[in-house]
């Protein structure tokens, strides 16, 4: 269940497998690829190439496509269970993880994970998005929250070259931004940016990236990480760059603070203002609060701490972490006991940690726990494959195929063609299953 790299990772290599297999992709979405399509910031073509990587994948025989199928909706898990021996989630992890802090429900108060869907043109959220602030803040320290900055940061022209909608570049269009803060509660060493990703803030020709000297302090834990990862020190060392050179007079400003512990949203009817707490190292690399508190005159904040995953039916879950309980991708019961024939992989299985191709190793490791265990699996009373498509029908599900998505593929591109673009995706949820079903 899913169809995103989590899910096509663990088909690719079960497709490999000694053991002859066949499996069936499920998706929620009418489109197939999952954080690839939905998920990463449209300025980032090179990430969103691993696009051509799992569509070979999917057009392996033996691999089927049904998207536009909603777990827990349109199907349940004793219906996997008549058609298959074993079934996989990898559903992800699309929610928002919440933020104590007083304020945090007030109008202008936003999770990223929304205004990701928005922007890369997500069937499910609205159109528009309230971009009416010229100052904003955006918390978190990660990759999220540097691609949240960075399109809000951008002037919308610099984005048409993508292929974001034409909503999103009407939106963006009339923002007002003059100012992002990006804060981190802890020291740039322990900022979980790449470096590449860091390094593209400072590409644009409309935005200053801009790092103020006294947040740049390091602790003994901070040196060990420094000397210990290339990556940490990579960040370290273009954060310490920035720090000390002279600003420019680029018309927009991204601030990247670190030493910042977000503790209020101000406001009454709406966001005016962010409260944090100036933090310092203790040594190990985390921090503690030093009672001293700054307000940001900002008008919006965006929420970049973290995904969780979504409970499943019929599926135990833990609700802190937002994951299924799992050994070695075998889902375990409230007793702890494997149950029979179900697996996870993903972010659904570890949480949203890591980058895509950290889902490999994941895929594996739940692949390989399945086929040790394929000869005790209990074989399904309806294993016919042509079975699946009827029972679908017969639910009236409007499901969609690798076929349709092909069709849809090329229809975006053709969009994208006609206004000298290289693709425009298509975003009402009817219309692409409507150009994906027909022939």
């Amino acid at each position: 269940m899913g169809a995103g790299p989590a899910g096509i990772y663990a088909a690719d290599i079960l497709s490999k497998a000694e053991t002859p297999v066949s499996v069936d992709l499920f998706e929620r979405l009418p489109a197939p690829y999952g954080l690839i399509r939905y998920g990463v910031a449209p300025d980032h073509p090179r990430i969103k190439g691993i696009v051509n990587a799992l569509q070979r994948v999917l057009e392996r025989p033996g691999i089927r496509l049904f998207g536009n199928v909603e777990y827990g909706v349109d199907i349940k898990l004793d219906d996997l269970r008549e058609h298959y021996d074993a079934v996989i989630f990898s559903t992800g992890a699309d929610r928002d993880r919440q933020l104590d802090v007083p304020g945090v429900d007030l109008p202008g108060s936003y999770g990223a994970a929304d205004f990701v869907s928005w922007y890369d043109g997500h069937p499910d959220v609205p159109r528009t998005w309230p971009l009416h602030a010229r100052e904003v803040a955006v918390l978190g320290a990660g990759n999220v929250a540097l691609d949240v900055a960075r399109v809000l940061a951008k002037t919308a022209d610099e984005l048409l070259s993508t292929e974001i909608p034409d909503n999103v570049y009407q939106g963006l269009l009339a923002s007002p931004v003059t100012d992002v803060h990006v804060f981190g509660r802890r020291g740039p060493a322990q900022a979980k940016f790449t470096p590449l990703e860091l390094r593209e803030l400072d590409h644009s020709p409309n935005v200053e990236v801009i790092v103020h000297p006294e947040d740049i302090e390091f602790d003994a834990g901070s040196m060990t990480s420094i000397r210990s990862n290339k990556q940490v020190e990579m960040v370290v060392r273009t954060l310490q760059e920035w720090a000390i050179r002279d600003p420019g007079d680029r018309p927009r400003r991204l601030h990247l603070h670190f030493l910042h512990s977000p503790v209020e949203i101000l406001g009454d009817e709406h966001v005016t203002g962010l409260r944090t707490e100036r933090t310092r190292l203790t040594g190990d690399g985390n921090v503690e609060g030093t009672g001293e508190f700054h307000d940001w005159p900002v008008q919006a904040v965006y929420r970049a701490v973290g995904y969780l995953g979504t409970n499943l039916a019929d599926l135990p879950f833990e609700h802190g972490s937002g994951t299924v309980p799992h050994a070695a991708g075998r889902v375990l019961d409230l007793d702890e006991l494997a149950v029979p024939g179900v697996y996870v992989t993903g972010w659904i299985k570890r949480g949203p940690v890591g980058l895509i191709g950290h889902t490999k190793g994941d895929a594996l490791e739940t692949v390989t726990s399945l086929l040790a265990d394929a000869p005790t699996l209990t074989e399904p009373p309806r294993p016919d494959p042509a079975a699946v498509p009827r029972f679908l029908a017969q639910r009236g599900v409007p499901f969609t195929t690798l076929d349709g998505w092909r069709r849809l593929d090329g229809h975006e591109l053709a969009l994208g063609a006609a206004a000298g673009r290289e693709r425009i995706k298509v975003v009402d949820r009817d219309q692409l299953v409507s150009i994906s079903r027909t022939e």
